[in-house]
């Protein structure tokens, strides 16, 4: 599975890591992304998606079945 949201197709990004003797060396930036369950036309769908499209609600999460709502205790 590739490091790419399945939400705005954020990846990881390649440059040049930079020494106190400006000596480059090569790096790559890796986007923190997580394992989300998102509901789909389809059905429920486990993805990979970064911090950022949850925190903004570009995606909806699935309810799990394991998870009980008791009401007015």
């Amino acid at each position: 599975m590739a490091r790419v949201c399945h939400s705005c197709g954020k990846k990881v990004m390649f440059g040049n890591k930079i020494s106190k003797s400006r000596r480059h060396t090569k790096r790559k930036w890796l986007p923190n992304l997580q394992k989300v369950r998102i509901q789909t036309s389809e059905g429920n769908k486990r993805v990979r998606v970064c911090t950022r499209c949850i925190r903004s609600g570009k995606i909806t999460k699935a309810i799990s079945g394991g998870q009980r709502v008791a009401y007015g205790a």
